[in-house]
């Protein structure tokens, strides 16, 4: 039988929020929970409060077997308690030498079969089995909050875990029916690492101040499908964990410019602006409702007829009854709207031969909810107005930025997908792990290269060289992983053909 399989007793130290729902997790898969806190009081606490939960989903008939799970809730005088348990799930505050402290008391009181997992969401694995006689032992086994909703958990390897314990960890996590992925100990691991795509590229758009913090989260929602912008994620994670965290990460990959933190959150966090658990952060909360600004109408404006690039936006103007023009050239009385991929809409207009002053720029990712409309400075604002009122007459919202390479959901898009692609390209993680695991863990639509191939790979390559040309920031450097698909044709979910594939299946035939 698999050890996975054999595992009755699991050892869950720590009865914070982690503790409580990675305890009731387990107790309601069958295993009995040894529940453990320096605070006995802690102990009694967390028993009462899962014993409740399960009578809550009972209730709803969300679970049979309410009063069985309790039972198996089985409280434990002190972490070090003699026991003879079969894996301890360590979930108490991130800080490396208590977690070391605690690893090396639990070796010499638990039995040489006894597997150690360790909680932690940003500390290296490798540095805390350090503290162990036989690192071997100990592996990474990060579940998410809240833990029996939340269906991921990366299993992460430190440097001298025993090559068997992984793949336990793996079945184990299916037996207690969530979905794990193997991860590489470095900073972030995947989860972690991945979400920086969405969070330093929305940053660095408020930082050149394309945008309002309530305009990207719109465009993120509403065009790129997101279930929260990044600025209401900032402020439902709070500043002093996200700040922190991406410091860390990009530190930990020694400044890696695609990982760069932003002066805006630093500064934020130091005034105390944290988020939704404080009642202020990017958006004022009252009651803990967020108060975000309304979003402004369209003005009176002046009809004109609008010639545009993109036969597409143009179909869903004369649907309308807005006036458009299809020729290869625009009148003089037409407003030019532009929708280019990676460039500005001015940039696109110069190269074009178009008279900037008459042209605006649409973003092509624009959807059924949302067009964002682009102004330029020598954007002519009779003309801009006349665009806005155009595109709002086909009764989707209208969010009006500052014009700049990529707009915004394409920046955004274009992150997302390049910081997993380099996740893809270190071989961090496979490409299933990376998409399962970014679509459970971060809500997005879909898996971020799955996301990437649905848009086309080229098409992102050419968004990110636009910025890289535009900003000369290389941040924007594409991924080995993206430029070798989108030049090869190959799809970005696909591992393709490495130096391992030669040494297996039948060998080629001599030449003769």
């Amino acid at each position: 039988m698999q050890w996975a399989q054999r595992v009755n007793t699991v050892r869950v130290i720590g009865t914070g929020v982690m503790g409580r729902g990675i305890a009731q997790l387990a107790a309601a898969a069958g295993l009995t929970v040894e529940l453990a806190d320096a605070r006995p009081e802690a102990v009694s606490a967390a028993v009462d409060q899962i014993g409740q939960m399960f009578d809550k989903l009972a209730g709803k008939g969300r679970m049979t077997g309410a009063d069985a799970a309790r039972a198996r809730l089985q409280p434990v005088d002190g972490p070090l308690a003699p026991t003879g348990c079969d894996l301890v799930i360590e979930a108490v505050r991130e800080d490396l030498p208590t977690k070391r402290e605690l690893f090396a008391e639990l070796e010499k009181i638990c039995p040489a079969h006894t597997v150690f997992a360790t909680n932690t969401s940003s500390l290296s694995v490798t540095s805390i089995a350090t503290a162990l006689a036989d690192p071997g032992r100990l592996a990474g086994l990060h579940f998410f909050n809240p833990v029996p909703l939340m269906r991921l958990v990366e299993v992460i390897p430190g440097a001298r875990t025993a090559e068997w314990i992984p793949g336990a960890l793996v079945d184990l996590v299916r037996r207690l029916g969530h979905e794990p992925v193997r991860a590489t100990d470095t900073p972030g691991f995947l989860v972690n690492h991945a979400g920086r795509g969405l969070i330093t590229e929305a940053l660095q758009i408020l930082g050149e101040g394309l945008a309002a913090p309530a305009d990207v989260d719109r465009i993120g929602r509403d065009v790129l499908g997101l279930r929260m912008g990044p600025f209401e994620l900032m402020d439902l994670t709070a500043l002093d964990v996200t700040h922190p965290a991406t410091e860390s990460i990009w530190s930990g990959y020694y400044g890696d410019p695609r990982l760069r933190p932003s002066p805006i959150t630093r500064s934020r966090l130091e005034a105390g602006l944290l988020g939704r658990k404080v009642g202020e952060g990017f958006y004022a909360y009252v009651d803990g409702a967020k108060q975000e600004p309304p979003e402004l109408q369209a003005p009176q404006a002046e009809t004109r007829p609008i010639w545009s690039d993109n036969a597409e936006l143009l179909d869903a103007l004369g649907e309308v009854g807005v006036p458009v023009e299809r020729g290869d050239e625009p009148s003089e009385a037409a407003v030019i709207l532009l929708a280019p991929y990676g460039h500005s809409a001015a940039t696109a207009a110069l190269s074009a031969g178009l008279p900037p002053a008459r042209v605006c720029g649409v973003d092509p990712l624009s959807t059924e909810k949302r067009f964002t409309l682009t102004v330029h400075p020598a954007s002519e604002p009779g003309l801009a107005r006349s665009a806005w009122a155009a595109l709002a007459a086909t009764g989707r919202s209208v969010t009006v930025v500052r014009d700049g390479a990529g707009m915004i959901a394409q920046r955004l898009l274009a992150s997302i997908v390049n910081t997993s692609c380099f996740i893809a390209e270190q071989r961090l993680a496979t490409p299933a792990d990376i998409d399962t695991a970014v679509r459970l863990a971060l809500g997005y639509p879909r898996g971020p290269l799955e996301w990437g191939q649905h848009v086309g790979p080229r098409r992102v390559l050419a968004v990110l060289r636009a910025l890289q040309s535009a900003t000369g920031d290389p941040r924007y450097r594409p991924s080995r992983w993206l430029v070798e698909r989108a030049e090869l044709g190959l799809d970005l979910t696909e591992t393709g053909t490495t130096p391992q594939d030669l040494l297996a299946g039948p060998a080629a035939p001599a030449s003769s």
